[in-house]
């Protein structure tokens, strides 16, 4: 789980005007110009990488290395946003910046960081949930208000998409519902990630892994959180403990062979000791896991039967707490990841 978010109290919703949207986002406002001609059109969003490091960054302060994300390391390809909050509607989640406890970092500099960060290939997108969050789809209503509420939160900040993180239960027809609709609305260039905790995908029957195959059109990477588990069931039925090369590469493999793409499918861990409760991994034992995976090497006990040589990458809880450890984490699997086959 991604733990220690802090609890935060939720604000009404505030959409910008279109125009507005685009120019915190960094992207041309359409004008006409003195021959009445059109404005030519904002640049697309740059792709996600075909191998890419995910990195958590916290919106709060829990002992970790607070960051603007303008100070976010320059190896995360994609940076999830943690976390936009629950409201009193079923469904609907906003997003608060915690300018005190981030030391003044006011919104306006925030929406310039993202923008900023897009401008250099990275990809920003809002996660929902965290060990904390308590959002719930669970019905049409709800699932209408999940999408419109993040829709707008994606126009407001100019989020290329979204993460769903959601550690307390997860419906996959109405969570798909939304997500559809989201995807709908944000077209060409919208990432979508999950970080579902190892038991949300031990077997494709679970809610998690359901929805992840009933959005697999408009799916970018499931990071599956390889971490505060214990010991787990592996695609051979064997049982494996966490922090281990065998745990990552047998664990994935039921995703790999569930129905997921390779380029569907990341290894998630913590950045350093303090960031979870349990399963921290030495980066070059995850390293190791990548290349057991796409290359057949460095395998432990467990050897897939193939190679995924489009296995996407990997993640990490946070950014900050990857900081406070010196960015060793980010330093030691970043450019291994940029470096898989």
């Amino acid at each position: 789980m991604h733990r220690n978010a802090r609890p935060r109290t939720p604000r009404t919703l505030q959409v910008l005007a279109v125009a507005g949207a685009l120019a915190v986002a960094g992207l041309a406002v359409p004008t006409a110009n003195a021959a009445n001609e059109p404005a030519p059109a904002a640049a697309a969003p740059a792709a996600v990488p075909a191998h890419a490091v995910t990195g958590y960054w916290q919106n709060f302060n829990n002992g970790a290395t607070v960051q603007t994300l303008a100070q976010v390391q320059d190896d995360y390809d994609i940076i999830a946003v943690a976390f936009a909050d629950a409201t009193g509607t079923p469904g609907q989640v906003d997003f608060t910046l915690d300018s005190a406890g981030l030391g003044g970092y006011t919104d306006a500099q925030f929406k310039a960081d993202v923008a900023a960060k897009q401008a250099a290939g990275k990809s920003v997108v809002i996660s929902i949930g965290g060990e904390k969050g308590t959002v719930s789809v669970n019905d049409a209503a709800s699932a209408n208000a999940f999408a419109t509420s993040v829709s707008a939160l994606m126009t407001e900040y100019g989020f290329d998409g979204v993460d769903i993180d959601l550690e307390n239960g997860l419906n996959s027809t109405y969570m798909t519902q939304a997500l559809k609709s989201i995807a709908g609305q944000a077209g060409p260039g919208f990432v979508l990630t999950m970080a579902p905790q190892t038991i949300d995908m031990q077997s494709t029957g679970t809610e998690y892994f359901k929805t992840a195959l009933a959005v697999k059109d408009i799916l970018t990477v499931v990071n599956t959180q390889y971490y505060n588990s214990g010991s787990m069931l592996g695609c051979d039925g064997q049982v494996y403990s966490q922090g281990t090369v065998d745990f990552l590469t047998a664990l994935a493999c039921i995703q790999l062979e569930g129905g997921l793409d390779p380029s569907q499918v990341g290894l998630g861990l913590p950045a350093s000791p303090r960031a979870a409760g349990g399963g921290y991994t030495d980066p070059g034992v995850v390293n190791n896991a990548l290349d057991c995976l796409t290359r057949g090497t460095s395998c432990g006990n467990f050897k897939p039967a193939k190679t995924y040589p489009g296995l996407r990458g990997a993640m990490t809880w946070s950014t900050n707490w990857d900081a406070t450890a010196g960015n060793a984490w980010s330093n030691t699997v970043g450019p291994h990841v940029h470096a898989l086959p």
